[in-house]
């Protein structure tokens, strides 16, 4: 019986929680006195049999009610699980993911993205800046437009309560923790449930805010924040440009809240995407009256940005439709043209989502060209669609080829920080193991890493630049200097036409620029 007691002693130390620690002394004290008891040969005597029962029970009691596996499975079915205030391991089985480099076949592992490695003067965790998406990887249901929730993770309750909200900002940290990245990205529907009243909103907002706070430590922060305002009922005319001024307010109300929850974590940026903000007919629609709604409900954030010392960076973020028929930051042009309209264009930056592009019928290298020569390229929602379906799908970015003209942008841009790269993608409806969420994030970092590398070595390389540079040689001329300059008038330009002839046109080499590009994969 001594020996038993004495084996759980040893186990139970080494799987100690916090409520155990204070107890430990006690059940050394306990196991020493059995010790000395036996090596001391009293054990004839009844007293002392008496005294060893009483040790002994003392020391099963503390075992089984006291102590408590701090690493356990978050599975609802364990012990663990309830309390919100949950200490346990919600990835048991996955280990804090390692560079292993190309040859490895680890799934749980980098082959291509080495944090720490300098390419073209960064790191390459400054050129990637990568984040978590919180509404994505812990709210991601697997349900689409024509199918419901196929994704159960073992901690889900069912419930969107508040103790369910503080579970899962758990599981985010674990995961950041594991993944190996400092920055993660959440709307504050997400994070918090709603409640009756905005003040019973605001905090529950407040009660998840401080775990998050606590959890993330001095290393991890968000790359930013923003309000849900596309969900609720309220918003279904939109939020900014709604019909109704107790809407528009209620939105100014939830943004002041959220922008306030990214400033307190320490967030670098905050997002306005307007998935409502646009009609669905024009017949019943002020599409003036509404645009110049939107302007002042920006401005106004402006004002309070500033008022609050928030030095973060202001981003909208394009998207041509889906909810509504048309939205009004349709892409970076045309979000480009509200901004200078406005007179915004230097509060705002823009983040280019890859599968928004596409859904405006470009592609993600020519928004980001467009917001870059701009000025304005602040963020990337790294994802991509499928070609073969017609809605947002979501997909992590799997493309090399890809990857690498989305970091060409990214490396002409000189990097995106505060920006970054957020994941603004989720697993399919048909993946549904923990550890799908691992290997999807890996994938995507992975793919974005070797376009980084694929581009140093066409910078290494130099031929395309050179291609592009011949391409226009002709304006590095006297008369093309002129001309970029704006220093020629037609008068001029038509007496070197006459002068000339008609122009010999060179070849444009798009294979031979195709050919290179490809070589770099």
């Amino acid at each position: 019986m001594l020996a038993m007691s004495l084996a759980v002693f040893s186990f139970r130390r080494s799987h100690t929680s916090p409520i155990w620690v204070p107890f430990q002394g006690i059940q050394k004290l306990l196991s020493l006195t059995c010790l000395h008891l036996f090596g001391w040969k009293l054990l004839k005597t009844m007293e002392a049999k008496r005294l060893l029962l009483l040790l002994h029970c003392l020391y099963v009691i503390s075992s089984l009610v006291i102590a408590s596996p701090q690493t356990c499975p978050a599975d609802l079915s364990t012990k663990c699980a309830d309390s919100g205030e949950w200490e346990g391991e919600f990835f048991p089985g996955i280990p804090t993911i390692k560079y292993e480099g190309p040859t490895s076949k680890n799934p749980l592992s980098f082959k291509w993205y080495n944090a720490q490695e300098e390419i073209l003067g960064k790191k390459m965790k400054d050129w990637m800046r990568f984040s978590v998406a919180f509404w994505h990887t812990f709210r991601g249901s697997g349900a689409d437009p024509f199918g419901s929730a196929t994704k159960n993770w073992p901690w889900e309750d069912g419930t969107n309560s508040l103790a369910m909200a503080k579970r899962r900002m758990r599981a985010n940290f674990e995961f950041i923790n594991k993944l190996g990245v400092d920055l993660w990205c959440f709307h504050d529907r997400d994070i918090a449930p709603d409640a009756e009243t905005l003040e019973e909103t605001n905090k529950n907002l407040d009660e998840v805010v401080a775990l998050a706070k606590k959890l993330q430590g001095t290393k991890i922060h968000p790359l930013w924040g923003t309000a849900q305002l596309f969900l609720h009922p309220r918003y279904m005319h939109g939020a900014a440009t709604s019909s109704e001024v107790g809407v528009y307010a209620y939105a100014a109300a939830q943004v002041k809240k959220a922008m306030e929850a990214t400033h307190y974590l320490g967030g670098e940026n905050y997002v306005f995407w307007g998935g409502r903000e646009g009609y669905q007919t024009l017949l019943n629609t002020d599409m003036e009256r509404e645009l110049d709604h939107m302007a002042r409900f920006l401005e106004a954030a402006v004002a309070y940005k500033k008022k609050i010392g928030f030095n973060g960076t202001l981003l909208i973020e394009p998207k041509p439709q889906e909810p509504t028929k048309h939205q009004y930051d349709w892409d970076a042009a045309t979000s480009a043209n509200f901004l200078r309209k406005y007179g915004l264009i230097d509060e705002f930056k823009l983040n280019i989502e890859c599968n928004h592009a596409t859904l405006s019928g470009h592609s993600c290298h020519h928004e980001l060209e467009t917001a870059r020569i701009n000025g304005l390229l602040g963020n990337i929602d790294a994802n991509t669609g499928d070609p073969q379906v017609g809605w947002d799908t979501d997909q992590f970015l799997t493309d090399i080829s890809e990857a690498t003209m989305v970091m060409l942008s990214v490396v002409r841009n000189g990097g995106l920080a505060p920006g970054g790269f957020n994941f603004d993608a989720k697993l399919r409806r048909e993946s549904t193991d923990v550890e799908d969420l691992f290997i999807a994030h890996i994938s995507g970092m992975d793919t974005l890493a070797r376009g980084l590398r694929n581009v140093a070595k066409l910078i290494e390389d130099g031929s395309l630049t050179d291609l592009v540079r011949k391409r226009y040689q002709s304006f590095d001329t006297e008369i093309g200097t002129k001309i970029e300059a704006g220093k020629a008038d037609f008068e001029m330009l038509e007496k070197k036409a006459m002068e000339w002839g008609e122009p010999k046109v060179p070849s444009a080499k798009q294979e031979l620029a195709e050919m290179i590009f490809q070589s770099a994969l």
